[in-house]
């Protein structure tokens, strides 16, 4: 039996600004730092063969800090294709002040919706096309081969791969939101059946 476990990465300075931050490379806040070590905590008793993540700073560090809590060296895979969602024009704004200029609703829509794009940014049907090949591709083999992975990502990236590996529909999943630093847990047949899948704090 293979397990995977998705987490979005700690607490980033632009989420506590309530910044749309998107490809932006900010860092953790000292919060995000405590929740990556909370991670590696609620993970210890948990054998990781491989991680993964994105190439931005806010999930490589967090996944430094649960690797170093958990006392673990293992083989790490950087792939842009696991990026946080492209928010385009919005990015670096305040959330509060789109909603105040667009209006709640157009701003919720960008948000959350699957295949609504913000001006020249990505929807999550974009990023949806690039991370499940990329799952496909390089991290699903590792799972068949019952190889245990880490995914540490964003939560548009890894809203788009629960639509893929929860069955969830282009309705079902403007209502997933994924909070930073807690570990989901899915748990395969040898013939990929998945079996489980549950938020550490459950």
């Amino acid at each position: 039996m293979a397990t995977l476990i998705l987490l979005r990465h700690g607490q980033s300075i632009w989420n506590l600004e309530n910044k749309f931050t998107g490809e932006v490379d900010v860092d953790l806040t000292t919060l995000g730092e405590q929740e990556a070590r909370l991670a590696g905590i609620l993970l210890e008793n948990y054998i990781i063969d491989i991680a993964f993540t994105s190439v931005l700073k806010r999930a490589v560090h967090t996944l430094a800090i649960i690797l170093n809590e958990m006392g673990k060296n293992i083989p790490v895979i950087q792939n842009a294709a696991l990026n946080e969602r492209n928010y385009g024009n919005l990015q670096g704004l305040n959330k509060i002040d789109m909603e105040l200029k667009y209006g709640s609703e157009k701003v919720l829509l960008w948000r959350r919706s699957y295949d609504t794009t913000p001006p020249n940014g990505e929807s999550l049907k974009n990023t949806y096309n690039r991370v499940v090949p990329y799952y496909k591709e390089a991290i699903e083999p590792q799972l068949k081969a019952e190889k245990n992975i880490l995914i540490v990502a964003h939560g548009n990236s890894l809203r788009a791969l629960m639509m893929y590996l929860d069955g969830f529909s282009e309705t079902e999943i403007a209502d997933i939101n994924i909070a930073t630093g807690i570990p989901r847990v899915y748990e395969f047949s040898p013939e990929m059946k998945m079996e489980t899948a549950n938020y550490l704090n459950e």
